[in-house]
């Protein structure tokens, strides 16, 4: 994977993961929420259901008490008035009364009526629940509530019903009335209904929101990579075209120097010796003279073959440290411009990095170079020290300045040490001035060598 694929990689999955943990989270607790409130929505009308059974079978009571209190435990008159009265008390197509006896024989049942007479004691609904034998043995405990499965007479339809059952013991008989719970449950899955609904636009709508925002991050992230394609492809450019131009200027500069130095040396130092020679073959005097001129001018072609090897690579800078590097950079420079210059510079043998070494060698070799050529300066300080633990440079000499404008115009020197000193998280300032000016280089503590490896170096 490509790094630009990594960056793009880094700034959509946890987006997305994001989109998807909110839209796991919004849902799960919309849905909690919402099962939480049909739950106990469920269990009010539930519980208002039970509370109505025990009004209804409190009304059959008062509507039998007269009769039942003041009849014995064999009155068929008062049996008979009951039953025509419970068999009268109706509250709907699925509200009634049914009463059975200890024994489980029916002696109620306004809508199958062909269950009295019959013995129901061991009657069980699909679930095998007994149904006449517990609402019995609910009755016999003073009373309660039993759920079972029942045949609802206006669907014709097996559904679940709560009953209320209680006692009447002086004849041994139990009444109960019961409701049906089937409308209940329709209307709790008509809201889990609605709630997968509403779950389900949430999700879309979430949806609707989250895919414009990944596709505008996307969007985003191609039109930034684009442009900084571009713009790293024109600094690429630059900084080839300016590799280019340097090593044409150093080129050229060298050549220069071949030419007008050496080579002119050289030809004196061939001149001499086809002298010398000419004179030793005619037995002339001054032989010994011309061999001496020529000697002479090859010593200054060797010096400056030295001179060149030292500005392209300085051997002092590896051997003996920056300061000494920088102590044979003004010397050179004071006698071979008559400027003068003041050096005051710390030991850094061995304690800095050797780019960083190197990078401010450059630096000082440019500065002094653009002295040379454009300040018509006659004294010039560089001073080296180590504040607050970094390295910083300064040059400052008093010649006769410059505008920022023509130092923007001057080509690659001020840039290329600009950006020799940011290379190590550096800085580099020019301040010009009528008076002169002065270059400040300062470099990091980083560019210092870590003991462990300063023990290596030593």
């Amino acid at each position: 994977m490509q790094f630009r694929h990594q960056i793009l990689a880094l700034a959509i999955v946890p987006l997305i993961l994001a989109i998807v943990a909110i839209t796991w989270l919004v849902t799960w607790q919309s849905a909690s929420l919402a099962r939480a409130s049909i739950d106990t929505f469920e269990r009010n009308m539930v519980q208002a259901k039970q509370d109505e059974l025990l009004n209804l079978t409190n009304m059959a009571l008062s509507a039998i008490d007269g009769i039942y209190r003041d009849a014995g435990p064999n009155d068929e008159v008062a049996k008979a008035q009951v039953r025509s009265i419970l068999n009268a008390l109706d509250y709907g197509q699925d509200g009634y009364f049914f009463v059975y006896d200890y024994d489980g024989v029916n002696i109620v049942h306004p809508r199958q009526t062909y269950r009295p007479g019959q013995n129901w004691l061991n009657l069980t609904d699909p679930n095998g629940d007994r149904v006449i034998y517990n609402l019995i043995e609910k009755a016999k405990e003073g009373g309660g509530l039993h759920s079972y499965l029942w045949e609802k007479p206006s669907a014709g339809t097996i559904a679940e019903k709560v009953s209320f059952a209680v006692g009447l013991d002086k004849w041994e008989w139990m009444l109960g009335t019961g409701v049906y719970l089937d409308d209940v449950f329709a209307q709790t899955a008509a809201a889990h209904e609605d709630l997968r609904n509403t779950i389900n636009s949430t999700f879309f709508t979430i949806v609707l929101i989250a895919v414009p925002a990944v596709l505008l991050v996307f969007a985003s992230w191609m039109v930034l990579n684009l442009h900084e394609r571009r713009l790293a492809d024109s600094k690429l450019k630059e900084l080839t075209q300016r590799v280019i131009d340097t090593q044409e200027e150093e080129r050229t500069r060298i050549a220069r120097e071949l030419h007008d130095g050496i080579s002119q040396i050289l030809i004196g130092v061939r001149y001499a010796i086809d002298l010398a020679r000419r004179k030793v073959e005619n037995g002339a005097e001054g032989a010994p003279e011309a061999i001496g001129k020529g000697a002479d001018a090859l010593n200054g072609a060797i010096k400056e073959v030295r001179r060149l090897s030292h500005d392209l690579r300085p051997g002092a800078l590896d051997d003996l440290g920056l300061s000494a590097a920088l102590e044979a950079l003004t010397h050179n420079f004071a006698e071979r411009t008559g400027i003068k210059v003041t050096l005051e510079a710390v030991a850094f043998k061995n304690m800095l990095l050797p780019e960083a070494r190197t990078a401010l060698y450059r630096v000082a070799q440019e500065a002094l170079n653009n002295i040379d050529r454009h300040a018509s300066a006659s004294e010039v300080t560089l001073v080296l020290s180590s504040p607050h633990g970094r390295v910083q440079m300064v040059i400052a000499d008093n010649g006769k300045g410059f505008s920022r404008e023509t130092g923007a115009q001057r080509g690659l020197g001020l840039r290329n040490m600009a950006e020799r000193m940011a290379h190590f998280g550096g800085t580099m300032l020019v301040e010009p001035s009528p008076n002169g000016t002065t270059l400040r280089a300062t470099l990091p503590k980083s560019v210092f060598i870590r003991q462990s490896k300063l023990a290596e170096v030593a």
